[in-house]
């Protein structure tokens, strides 16, 4: 009998650095590995040291995203999403290359990783993945003219304090097509943005204290 241990990225983290090369002193004698010392990159995800911590971007992924829609030289937008939406014909027709679609709604999905300015425009995309169409393909499009405009907005890590801070709130009723509320909230570390959400309720909420309520909920579930 034998046991195949594989490792692969492992990226460690703490505010004692005795205890962080007790660690890596003990898995030096467990496994063939290399210390790249502070972090740089880390699946996708790009780090720089700052007066305040580390800033995380995800600016070459985004770049990515952009060339593989054939659009790295778009004109950029101000805001994710737009409130009204194109009503003409042609707008519900289904779009002619759904894998296309789906390729770079899932790359979204990754970039949301420290990109909460996002979450919300990436969800309501991703409720089409099975059937788009001309309409939401250019929501898509226009998420993209957003990234090109902000690709180097990252996620600040502050070390400071540990005080959790949670906020939430709803949008009653948010959805214009089935009426459902929108809950949203996110969680801080001290100054430190570690949990995000923003989403459509699973029920109608019959009004807007009911919506506020299962927007607290779903903020409380997330702290426990």
């Amino acid at each position: 009998m034998f046991f195949l241990v594989y490792v692969d990225d492992i990226l460690l983290t703490g505010n004692s650095n005795s205890d962080i090369q007790n660690l890596l002193r003990n898995l030096h004698n467990k496994f063939t590995m290399r210390d790249l010392s502070s972090i740089s990159q880390f699946l996708g995800i790009h780090a720089v040291s700052t007066s305040y911590g580390l800033h995380l971007t995800q600016s070459q992924f985004a770049q990515s995203i952009l060339s593989r829609a054939g659009m790295l030289n778009c004109k950029p937008v101000s805001t994710p999403s737009q409130i009204q939406t194109s009503s003409s014909s042609n707008s519900s027709a289904a779009f002619s290359n759904p894998t296309l679609y789906r390729q770079l709604a899932g790359c979204l999905q990754y970039l949301t990783l420290i990109r909460p300015d996002i979450a919300y425009a990436v969800n309501k995309i991703c409720q089409h993945m099975q059937s788009p169409t001309n309409s939401h393909f250019e929501a898509l499009k226009r998420l993209l003219r957003y990234i090109q405009g902000s690709l180097h907005t990252g996620l600040p890590i502050f070390c400071d304090a540990s005080i959790l801070q949670s906020y939430a709130d709803s949008d009653w009723p948010g959805d214009a097509d089935d009426r459902k509320s929108i809950s949203g909230y996110c969680n801080f570390l001290g100054s430190t943005l570690i949990s995000w959400s923003v989403k459509k309720q699973n029920a109608v909420a019959r009004s807007s204290t009911e919506a506020e309520y299962r927007a607290l909920a779903s903020a409380a579930a997330e702290i426990t």
